[in-house]
């Protein structure tokens, strides 16, 4: 599955591939792709491994809030 999230709290690039690796890190976490510019990050999981929720802690824990991005 994808999920769009609205990430506030980056600062630079650096932000975002911090994001990502501590996402791709996670068990069920194929991919995450962090855009500092768009302020978003995908991330393609398996949902019946990871839920969106720790997900979405995982990223308040590097210091960062994260929510659902609205579907477009």
């Amino acid at each position: 599955m994808k999920q769009q999230l609205k990430v506030q709290g980056m600062h630079c690039a650096s932000c975002a591939m911090l994001i990502d690796e501590e996402l791709e890190e996670l068990d069920g976490v194929q991919q995450a792709s962090t855009s500092y510019g768009k302020q978003r990050t995908e991330v393609e999981f398996d949902d019946s491994r990871v839920e969106i929720g720790l997900i979405i802690a995982k990223v308040a824990e590097l210091g960062y809030t994260a929510e659902p991005a609205p579907s477009r």
